[in-house]
């Protein structure tokens, strides 16, 4: 049995595996320079620039039909309706057969209330494909004032296989949509709408639905039960509402052209996820062209283009959301992102700034200034604003575990140990197996000679949930390299190695290793690896460049009588220093 993201995959694969012209083709027509830097444009994922060059080329040759789907393709993609309509036109108009171009002069007389147009396209054949043909057209006869032709349009959907659910959540919102609580609530209540029901948009839907029919205590317990207390903003405002027995007026569908839109977004919710992040911003795209309030259409078409590497278009998309809105928090945290992603970091710390402002009790927003400060290495800054968030959380639970290693790390960048320690111990309290928490602090115990007993404990649990992280693995050999168990230490940190072939300071661990065991030359094979990845990502910071030459020049043991460090020792050898005693 197909599953309803197969079907929705096969009806796109129709129009996005677009015909090419050859090079050869287009230097003929005068096109090759337009035709070339759309195709660059196109496999980079630059949208706009696509757009422009295939709107040249199709200038140059307004009957290329597979140019004029690309057109449309790339006009589509940027939310540019109007010229994707008027580059379908060109092409079905000279007999060219499109769904994308098909799909554009829907999405134009669905966003223009031309319902009858819509109707006529999808009973000639120039629809969207079964899927959502069938609902587009039942949502065109409810728009036409015909309810009962709306209903078995859905029923006719609902009789296809797999796709049940589907068409039962959209006849709910139709129903809902015209006043009709109580055989809207049926279908939700019969399970009738499957997952879309349990889907963040179809809660606060049924929510509002729920309100309607007086039913407040149960729409809390859904609220309750599905989100356990984590609510945003919207979320938050539509529970107080319902505490104080609000009726809420149904807003996820106010007409046939919303009741589209929701379509087109269902469709996008569907696919989220897949590999092809392009289709999904397909139908994002239109959902939003429909209904330009459809602030959860606009936050997922951004999330897609930042997806894509589009980071200058996720910026101005996610701005689109209105400062008043429940959800602007969502959309100015993912503008800081995508702004961060791109290189832009002062003004992704400007954006968080004034958000804090604007929204200083959210600890979200007080989390992603932190993170993005310890990530820059500003850590007095990132463990202030952690603090900030940890102190804005009502209830600390297993979740917020993250938070107190998080500052933990930016106290013990500080030198700031005694605070790092306990934040350490916190984070293990709320999560005791968490192989990170286990791993930063076993390592940081090893490196300042304490605990050691309790570290190696630390390191092992830390394998044992995560046997294929080299930097884990690394720091269990290196714990009984400390302990002065060299023998064993050697097996972990030739895994390490495997695992991390290029990173300097696993290939300098091993060295050590190998020289505390007696194998020389293979000690300053690996020296000689570390100091040729020094410069490999932010390893440098990490890793002592000097101090490996000077054991290539005199070998670890004088190394080690320079440093005032103790000498290499067995386990239990009596007679060398104390590097491997717990240094309680």
């Amino acid at each position: 049995m197909p599953t309803m993201r197969q079907t929705i995959r096969a009806g796109l694969l129709a129009f996005c595996a677009l015909g090419a012209i050859g090079p050869a083709a287009a230097a003929a027509n005068g096109l090759a320079g337009d035709y070339l830097a759309a195709r660059q444009a196109s496999f980079t994922g630059d949208l706009a620039a696509a757009a422009e060059y295939y709107g040249r080329a199709v200038d140059n040759d307004p009957s290329n039909l597979s140019l004029l789907e690309r057109a449309v393709l790339a006009n589509v993609s940027l939310g540019r309706f109007d010229a994707a309509a008027e580059r379908a036109d060109q092409l079905t108009g000279q007999g060219g057969q499109s769904q994308l171009a098909q799909m554009a002069q829907v999405a134009r007389d669905a966003q223009s209330e031309n319902y009858s147009a819509v109707l006529m396209a999808i009973d000639e054949g120039r629809g969207l494909g079964p899927l959502a043909d069938g609902l587009i057209e039942a949502w065109a006869q409810l728009g036409q004032g015909d309810m009962s032709a709306a209903l078995v349009a859905f029923d006719d959907v609902s009789a296809q296989q797999g796709l049940s659910a589907f068409a039962g959540y959209h006849k709910a919102l139709a129903l809902a949509s015209v006043g009709d609580f109580e055989s809207a609530e049926a279908i939700f209540g019969a399970g009738g709408a499957g997952g879309m029901a349990n889907t963040r948009r179809g809660i606060m839907a049924r929510s509002e639905i729920l309100s309607q029919l007086d039913r407040f205590d149960q729409a809390l317990g859904l609220i309750d039960e599905t989100f356990e207390g984590d609510l945003d903003p919207a979320l938050a405002e539509m529970r107080a509402r319902l505490a104080a027995k609000e009726k809420i007026p149904f807003t996820h569908v106010r007409s046939a052209r919303d009741g589209m839109a929701e379509v087109f977004y269902t469709l996008a919710g569907a696919l989220a996820g897949e590999e092809n992040a392009d289709l999904t911003l397909i139908y994002a795209r239109v959902a939003n062209h429909l209904r330009p309030d459809h602030v959860d259409a606009m936050l997922l078409a951004a999330e897609l283009l930042e997806s894509l590497g589009q980071y200058d278009l996720a910026i101005e998309t996610y701005a689109a959301v209105p400062p008043d809105h429940p959800v602007f928090h969502a959309a100015e945290l993912g503008r800081a992102e995508a702004l961060r992603r791109q290189g832009s970091i002062d003004e992704a710390i400007a954006v968080l700034d004034a958000l804090r402002e604007s929204h200083d009790d959210m600890a979200v927003v007080h989390s992603t200034l932190a993170d993005l400060y310890r990530e820059q290495e500003r850590f007095v800054l990132a463990s202030d604003a952690y603090t900030a968030a940890i102190d804005r959380i009502d209830e600390i639970g297993e979740r917020q575990w993250f938070l107190f290693y998080a500052r933990a790390i930016s106290y013990e960048r500080q030198d700031m140990w005694e605070q790092a320690e306990a934040d350490f111990r916190r984070a293990l309290e709320l999560n005791p197996e968490q192989p990170q928490v286990l791993n930063y602090l076993g390592y940081s115990l090893v490196e300042k000679q304490q605990k050691l007993d309790e570290a190696l404990d630390m390191i092992e649990r830390a394998v044992a949930a995560r046997p294929d992280s080299g930097y884990i693995v690394d720091s269990l050999g290196w714990v009984l390299y400390r302990l002065g168990r060299y023998d064993e230490a050697v097996g972990h940190m030739e895994r390490a190695a495997e695992l991390m072939p290029v990173d300097p300071v696993v290939n300098d661990h091993l060295g050590d290793v190998y020289w505390a065991v007696g194998r020389e030359l293979e000690a300053e094979f690996q020296w000689k690896r570390a100091l040729s990845f020094v410069d490999w990502e932010d390893a440098a910071e990490e890793v002592d460049a000097e101090r490996i030459r000077r054991k290539l020049e005199v070998g670890l043991d004088q190394v080690l009588v320079e440093e005032g460090a103790p000498p290499l020792r067995m386990a239990g050898d009596a007679t060398g220093g104390d590097a491997g005693e717990d240094a309680n």
